[in-house]
């Protein structure tokens, strides 16, 4: 059964052309202005990714006396010769021409004119509509696709959470160059859960996010150092962990460890693209290194004592056991070495290496995308 195209609805003010600030209109050569960095993600899509590239605009009141055609189409024109000598080429270009305030159907997010690709020929379920604006992810759901929202990420997952569209929308960034990543490889997230007589542990984590964390595991102190993980690393990190603190902290520590580790070799897939290895970090009086390679092996080497017997609520005895367990379960070796007085100072220094090195090697170069080993498989 042959393969149905996918399609990428993409608007054009505000996505590929800067909108003009004060009256919203782009009629004349001197308002073009295009997006940074579109002619090279939208040459990357053209030319290496298999979607069909359909532009979706709203244009308020095009043809009549608030916006006459003479000076919409130079603008409009020069454009597409821009995007053309950048490789790209539409393959449709849909105009609706309508005011907001008349509410018809052809303009976004309505698909009245559409209704080629409602047809069942095209998969949408597999298709994006990218734009600026809710309206465009509304479009998205309205055609059974997904979204892809170019705007500041906070105010974005504002307006998608009220709006009630978190489950259309697949993706919000300010960069177009994280749009073609998307489009190439995919999100990198994944969700574990662990269940035991012991803990009862739920880890989302997303390697692609902006650093943002929810922790508690009953434990302030070992919070605060998974926080650091999260926070330091750019990776978003929920952690929930109901563990039988009235025995002890060990269960608690361990367990947590493994489901990380289980969502890091999760999230990063056939590791495709990704450095492969990272590392180090000073921290006052302390010097802590962490090396890592994601290379599928286990290996730990530690290179830290500690003179106290706990910190906060963890013992000391359970940092070991904590980087040895996160080691098997992501399968990677891991290197730690930290010199220094200050105990807290030395394993926040740990913490904060390990979330710099997870951070290198987990980056990923779509325009690079072959896995980093000569054996051909990780």
């Amino acid at each position: 059964m042959e393969n149905k195209p996918r399609i990428l609805f993409i608007d054009r003010d505000g996505t590929l052309v800067v909108e003009p600030p004060v009256d919203y209109q782009l009629d004349s050569l001197e308002k073009l202005e295009f997006v940074p960095g579109v002619f090279k993600a939208m040459n990357f899509i053209a030319s290496t990714l298999d979607f069909r590239l359909v532009m979706v605009t709203n244009q308020d009141g095009l043809g009549t006396s608030s916006f006459p055609e003479d000076t919409f189409w130079p603008a409009h024109n020069k454009m597409l010769r821009a995007f053309e000598g950048e490789g790209v080429t539409f393959d449709d270009i849909i105009i609706d021409r309508t005011f907001e305030h008349e509410h018809k159907p052809t303009r976004k997010p309505g698909t009245a004119l559409l209704g080629e690709y409602l047809n069942g020929d095209y998969d949408l379920g597999g298709s994006f509509v990218i734009g600026d604006r809710l309206t465009d992810i509304m479009l998205a759901k309205n055609l059974g696709a997904k979204g892809i929202l170019l705007c500041d990420r906070e105010k974005g997952e504002k307006m998608v959470t009220e709006a009630g569209l978190t489950d259309v929308c697949a993706l919000i960034t300010d960069s177009w160059a994280t749009i073609t990543e998307f489009l190439r490889a995919g999100s990198r997230e994944a969700t574990v859960v662990r269940t035991t007589s012991e803990t009862d542990i739920r880890v989302r984590l997303n390697l692609d996010g902006w650093g943002k964390c929810n922790i508690s595991t009953g434990l302030g102190f070992f919070d605060h150092m998974l926080e650091q993980i999260g926070r330091h690393s750019g990776f978003d990190l929920d952690i929930a962990v109901k563990g039988d603190l009235y025995v002890d902290e060990h269960h608690t520590i361990e367990d947590t460890a493994l489901a990380l580790g289980q969502a890091l070799k999760q999230a990063l897939g056939d590791k495709r693209g990704i450095e492969r290895y990272g590392f180090v970090l000073p921290m006052d009086d302390c010097n802590c290194t962490v090396a890592l390679d994601f290379g599928g092996r286990p290996w730990l080497v530690w290179e830290a004592a500690f003179k106290r017997e706990r910190i906060g609520e963890m013992p000391t005895e359970m940092f070991l056991h904590f980087f040895k367990s996160l080691s098997d379960a992501a399968a990677m070796n891991l290197y730690i070495h930290a010199e220094g007085n200050n105990e807290h100072h030395k394993i926040e220094g740990i913490f904060k290496a390990l979330a710099r090195a997870l951070k290198a090697a987990a980056q990923r170069n779509v325009l690079r995308y072959t896995l980093p080993s000569t054996k051909g498989a990780l």
